[in-house]
This record gives structure tokens, sequence and C-alpha cells, in this order.
């Protein structure tokens, strides 16, 4: 694997991890397990049965509650604590056998490309969970499915391409954060 799939591995597994951390285990391993994926051997237990099928069971259960509109806040404010440390976790172990300095770099970056993926997500959640219909959370719901299905089909077609997108979303998650931060203090002061 050369450099530029090694870091479109490392930055897409954080990203994804911010929106669907069980689905991105899941696929990841069953394609390792099938060979359509390559992962380094620091990332083979992901092709393991068993991590496949608990991963598979929680993909499920997090498709299920994030379909309900509250709950979903809920499951998303218990999964920060889960989500961003699988997400530098999973950014440092796709690096590979590298000297542990790029290691502990890619999960620092991971980290925080998981982070800001996960409140982006969370954060656009709470205002779309304003609406009383539940269309728009189911309609947020399979477009984050979406965007991580593409996103990883994408780092593997084409990791440049993937690298370029990911640019672009952080930006657009960046701008996002800072919408809802301010979002947040006017609530605040009214209150």
């Amino acid at each position: 694997m050369d450099l530029v799939q090694t870091i479109a591995l490392s930055t897409g597994l954080a990203w994804a991890s911010g929106l669907r951390l069980y689905l991105v285990v899941f696929l990841a391993g069953v394609l390792s397990y099938f060979g359509y994926l390559h992962l380094p051997e620091t990332l083979a237990v992901l092709r393991n049965p068993l991590v496949i099928g608990a991963a598979g069971i929680m993909a499920f259960a997090e498709l299920i509650a994030d379909k309900i509109p509250a709950f979903d806040s809920l499951w998303d404010s218990v999964q920060t604590f889960i989500r961003i440390p699988a997400g530098a976790l999973l950014a440092a172990f796709a690096m590979g056998d590298v000297d542990p300095a790029w290691t502990v770099a890619a999960g620092l970056v991971g980290g925080t490309i998981t982070a800001g993926t996960h409140f982006a997500k969370a954060g656009s959640r709470l205002a779309i969970n304003t609406s009383p219909e539940p269309f728009s959370n189911w309609l947020a719901s399979f477009g984050e499915e979406g965007m991580v299905l593409g996103g990883l089909w994408t780092m593997l077609a084409s990791p440049l391409v993937f690298l370029g997108l990911l640019v672009v979303f952080l930006l657009l998650a960046g701008w996002l954060l800072t919408r809802f931060w301010a979002l947040l203090s006017r609530l605040r002061q009214r209150v």
C-alpha cells in the first residue's frame, strides 16, 4: 500500500467512524475477510468473525436508534465516548507497521477528524430534532449512511479524490460547528 492509500485509509476510517463507527468496523472487516480490502496487519483483528458479528449487531442497533427522533441525540451523546477514541485507534492502526511517531500522529489527527465529524453530526441532529415530524430525521440518518458507504467506496477507488473531498467536508463541518455554537449561545442567553 502506498503512502496516499495509507493516509486515505487512516483518515477515511476516522472520518466515517464519526458518523457510523459500527458500520465502518463491520464493512472493513467483511471487505477484508473476503479479500476486497487490504488492511495492514495492525488491523487484522477486524477480519475476525467475532469482531464482524459484534460490529454487525451494533451497526443494526445504530441503524434503528438513529431513526428515532430525540433518542438519536441520546445515542450520539453516549457514542461521543466510544466513536472518538475508536476513530483515533483505527486511524493509528491503519498506518501499519511504521515508526511509532507516525502512529501517534495518525491517532491524534484521526481522533480530531472523528471528533469533528461526530460533533457536526450530533449538532445537526439536535437542530433537526426541533422539527416535530420524523421524516427529516430519517432523511438525515439515511444520508449519513449513504455518506459512509460513498466515502468508503471513494477512499478505495480513488484515494486522492477522497482526500480532496475530506478537506471540503472538514471545512463544511467546521463552519457547521461554529453555527451550532452560535445557536447554543443564543439559546443560553434567552434562558
